[in-house]
């Protein structure tokens, strides 16, 4: 399906089975940065579409021009869930391949292999160099201990978000979904 941002009308290609089930998602524009939400058109006629809220019109005084509203502040990140303590701990499974799936963004379709228990994600001097101009030098990084896979922000410019919450690091499972920059990014476990 192509859905399009309400702020900056950039359209995408969104798979509708990314959905999960549920009747509505999130997203963030890779252009603007906005959020906005997509209706699952299979699920629609199962149960009512959630409707974003939308604010009131700004008033305005004959003369003046209306202002943008202010931008709402940055969610704190979440706290950080239990992970290895010491890189010596962290450890490929041997039953099972790992891979990061590019879903939105500039590179959109590039799949890298994950071969070593930890690797990082960023412009320069990384394991897997993105094109996008929104990530930091050094983004995140993605460290795994057996089937334990967790996503963390390298003290990032614009952050690290996992179900649009700012992350410093989460857990990630199979098909899980992270953002940095204007890049989307999938974990995939697959068996060896």
């Amino acid at each position: 399906m192509i859905v399009e941002c309400e702020r900056c009308h950039a359209r995408y290609h969104y798979d509708e089975d990314r959905f999960g089930g549920k009747a509505s998602k999130k997203l963030r524009c890779s252009k603007c940065r906005s959020i906005f939400e997509v209706v699952n058109t299979r699920a629609y006629e199962a149960q009512p579409p959630v409707r974003p809220i939308v604010p009131d019109a700004t008033v305005t005084r004959r003369g003046s021009q209306p202002e943008d509203p202010p931008k709402p502040p940055r969610p704190a990140p979440a706290p950080p869930a239990p992970r290895p303590a010491s890189p010596g701990e962290l450890k490929l499974p041997a039953d099972r391949k790992m891979s990061l799936a590019v879903i939105a963004g500039p590179d959109a379709g590039r799949i890298f292999a994950i071969d070593k228990p930890r690797v990082v994600i960023g412009r320069e001097e990384v394991d897997f160099a993105l094109d996008d101009p929104e990530i930091s030098r050094q983004h995140a990084a993605i460290e795994v201990s057996g089937v334990n896979v967790f996503v963390l922000d390298l003290n990032s410019s614009n952050g690290t978000f996992v179900d649009e919450s700012a992350i410093t690091e989460a857990p990630l499972e199979n098909q899980g979904e992270f953002t940095i920059g204007g890049s989307t990014i999938m974990l995939i476990v697959t068996p060896a």
